[in-house]
């Protein structure tokens, strides 16, 4: 168990019920997870805002979560498969989920869900203005275009 504890930690960074609530049984994570900190090999505290509980997180990423804390936005985009493990819409976000299938796509814009694309049905999760939807909608499809036409838009 305390392999498949360190493999969790190891891939998120910072681990709490809601996020293994697909893995593993969290009771058992629990056990190795407060052993581990004990010892001082992992920090156990609130690292992610609006979840309840006992959450833990490996040193490395303690120093990256602060370094993010003030960071301007950038409207960088992401987009990825629904089927992607990152796909933690309605699992860490309020609202449904999306269905892990290939053909679904989540949309993120610095690091916060935008869209998605469900049934070849776009919707928007946050109020953007009619330029920032045109490039969400590209980056969601995937699609490129050239800058001399992102300035027309």
């Amino acid at each position: 168990m305390e392999l498949a504890a360190r493999t969790l930690l190891r891939r998120w960074g910072v681990v709490f019920w809601r996020l293994l609530a697909r893995e593993a049984p969290w009771r058992d994570l629990l056990a190795c997870y407060r052993r581990l900190e004990a010892r001082g090999e992992i920090r156990g505290g609130r690292f992610v805002a609006g979840v309840s509980g006992e959450q833990f997180a490996a040193p490395e990423a303690v120093g990256l979560l602060r370094g993010m804390r003030g960071r301007p936005r950038e409207g960088a985009y992401l987009s990825l498969s629904a089927a992607d493990p990152l796909n933690l819409l309605g699992i860490l976000t309020a609202g449904p989920r999306l269905p892990a299938l290939a053909g679904n796509r989540l949309l993120f814009r610095d690091a916060v869900p935008a869209a998605t694309l469900a049934g070849g049905e776009l919707r928007f999760l946050e109020t953007l203005d009619p330029a920032a939807q045109w490039q969400a909608r590209n980056a969601l499809l995937r699609r490129q275009v050239p800058a001399a036409l992102t300035d027309i838009v």
